[in-house]
């Protein structure tokens, strides 16, 4: 009987099913990964078949394992092995990247956004609590550089009025603004003729869409003055002294003759705040959820109005308050007074935190920049002055005006406007956080009425102005920040998107007691403080305890060393060291005892007994 031969080496096996299969085609950006047999160089396209035999052919020590149906062991993927001699990764078309890796970010750019000072050095502490510390600094500067690279795609750019053949931008009118600027924006320059309920207070939303106004005679109305769609309109029937948005669009507090109001967006009355009375200015900061108010009686009160309660209550002392303004930047309040100086308080203290001197008369309007590096102050010595908050609280620039400005504002990149009876002037800087150049006005605005209020749009070029004949909308190129965060102030968010903020703010609120000249130093160690409270520890025990190591017992044998004996051993050793320090203390104090004690007279008396 014939038998089949065994298939030698040189004799191919059979082709199977799935050897049988069709190779898929490499694409023209795959590497080719087929290797060559014994190293050779590949050989002619034509000899197909001989290569796919010579490819489906295993060696014969070889034992591949049966793959199980299921696995004890999670299969993880192998990592590659890295090359000595890596070959430069290449684009689709094959060329080699000449910039390879990230682009460089200017140190410039990188420290505008970074907030840790490197020039002070990390404070001698504990090994863990530095290695936090550096762990901090490297995020810090990680997010720095991230920050730079986002601001390349910033979409807009600031941009200021120029004249052309050194013309004086002061003589351009609004109506020249309104016919060369687009349609969108020629629709935000507006005016609203409200002459028997004037004069006006305004204000608009941190996200900028929406403004409330309140007429003397009790007309308050809020509207999205973007769509120019009325959301509410009310008559409190006494006079309106001043309005505030809250943290939202969804309520704001009025100031009323008598006592303090807060209303919803529909214009129902949720609040009355009787606490509150008399009251001539509000502000509201939105990261404390504090409501500041200001009134005849001199009396600065900050109101929560997350859980809405009194925080504080302080007394100022110094007659009718009827300038306040807030610092963006610390959440400090600034008070104008009649004696010529500007006051500055936190909720946490009970009295100012620091006074300047800054006119020889009363003070008539305070504005601080979003920065918090500026303060301009204008007086009834006619003078307008910009002084620097950075400690020194010196005055930088003066300037002397014919009537004096009745109200001050910043805008977000650092323009000051003023109001001087019925005509607004502003003046610009070189851009955000410069100094404003009073020497020539950038706009000039005559209104039809004395201006009674100033407050310039968020993220839009916009400068509204409250006056006897209503509200007034001018544009002002180059005023407001031309990116918005849309996590934080967003104008297009939905009601949705409005809640959950709210929620989220709420949860980070910050408290008023943090409220500092300078915020950054809450992130600092009180060194000062350490060492005292390390002192006070010292003569309150008798001893150092931290002046000698801990002991660290020896380990021990046959089970002498668990950790309940470490732990009594420990103990009597650091009660045996007690015991020293205190044999000491007693030995010494009869010996000061002695020193101390007076010299005994010859004849006891009866009123030995009271001395000590």
């Amino acid at each position: 009987m014939e038998t089949v031969p065994k298939p030698s080496r040189d004799v191919p096996p059979k082709k199977n099913r799935l050897q049988a299969k069709k190779k898929k085609p490499r694409r023209y950006w795959e590497e080719e990964t087929t290797l060559t047999a014994a190293g050779a160089s590949p050989g002619p396209p034509g000899n197909k078949k001989r290569n796919r035999e010579l490819r489906h052919q295993r060696p014969k020590n070889t034992n591949i394992p049966k793959k199980s149906r299921f696995s004890r062991k999670p299969q993880l993927p192998k990592k590659p092995r890295e090359r000595r001699n890596p070959e430069p990764q290449r684009s689709l078309s094959g060329a080699q990247d000449p910039f390879p890796g990230p682009a460089p970010v200017p140190v410039e750019v990188a420290q505008k956004f970074c907030r840790i000072d490197k020039s002070k050095k990390l404070p001698h502490s504990k090994s863990k609590t530095r290695s936090r510390l550096e762990v901090a600094e490297a995020e810090e500067q990680e997010i720095s550089i991230k920050a730079a690279r986002s601001e390349l795609l910033l979409a807009e750019e600031p941009g200021f009025l120029e004249g052309e053949d050194g013309e004086d931008t002061a003589k351009i009118r609004q109506v020249d603004i309104v016919e060369a600027v687009d349609i969108a924006s020629a629709a935000k320059h507006f005016d609203l003729n409200l002459r028997q309920f004037g004069p006006y207070r305004l204000n608009y939303s941190r996200t900028g869409r929406h403004l409330a106004f309140g007429g003397r005679r009790g007309h308050v109305a809020t509207l999205d003055w973007v769509t120019k769609r009325l959301m509410c309109e009310i008559n409190v029937m006494e006079a309106v002294r001043d309005i505030r948005f809250l943290h939202s669009e969804a309520l704001f507090a009025v100031a009323q003759n008598r006592w303090l109001h807060i209303y919803d967006n529909q214009g129902i009355e949720l609040h009355c705040i009787r606490r509150c009375d008399r009251v001539t200015r509000l502000e509201f900061l939105p990261f404390h959820f504090l409501l500041a108010t200001a009134s005849e009686t001199g009396f600065l009160t900050y109101l929560d109005v997350s859980v809405g309660k009194i925080v504080a209550a302080l007394n100022a002392r110094a007659g009718r308050l009827d300038v306040m303004t807030k610092n963006p930047y610390n959440a400090v309040i600034h008070l104008g007074h009649s004696n010529g100086t500007v006051s500055l308080w936190s909720p946490a203290m009970k009295e100012p935190l620091a006074k300047i001197l800054c006119h020889r008369g009363g003070v008539r309007a305070v504005a601080v920049d979003s920065t918090g590096t500026y303060m301009a102050t204008s007086g009834l010595d006619h003078q307008l002055k910009i002084f620097d908050l950075r400690g020194t609280f010196q005055p930088l620039s003066a300037r002397t005006l014919p009537q004096g400005a009745g109200h001050l504002v910043f805008s977000q990149r650092g323009l000051l406007a003023a109001g001087m009876g019925d005509v607004v002037n502003i003046w610009a800087g070189q851009g955000k956080a410069s100094l404003p150049s009073l020497e020539q006005p950038y706009l000039t605005h005559r209104l039809s009425g004395h201006v009674h209020g100033l407050h310039f749009c968020p993220f839009e070029d916009v400068l509204g102005v409250g006056h006897t004949g209503g509200i007034t909308s001018m544009l002002v190129p180059g005023a407001a920040e031309p990116n918005f965060d849309g996590l934080e102030s967003n104008p297009y968010r939905s009601q949705k998107q409005r809640q959950e903020w709210e929620v989220k703010a709420l949860l980070e609120k910050v408290p008023a007691e943090l409220i500092c000249l300078d915020p950054r130093a809450l992130a600092e160690v009180d060194v000062i403080s350490l060492e005292q409270e390390k002192k006070e520890r010292i003569e309150r025990l008798g001893y150092d305890p931290e002046a000698k190591a801990p002991f660290q017992p020896k380990p021990k044998q046959k089970g002498r060393s668990s950790t309940a004996s470490l732990v009594k051993r420990k103990r009597k050793v650091m009660d045996e060291e007690h015991r020293d320090k205190v044999r000491q203390s007693l030995e010494q104090q009869p010996q000061k005892q002695e020193k101390k004690a007076k010299p005994t007279r010859a004849r006891p008396s009866a009123l030995d007994r009271f001395l000590r």
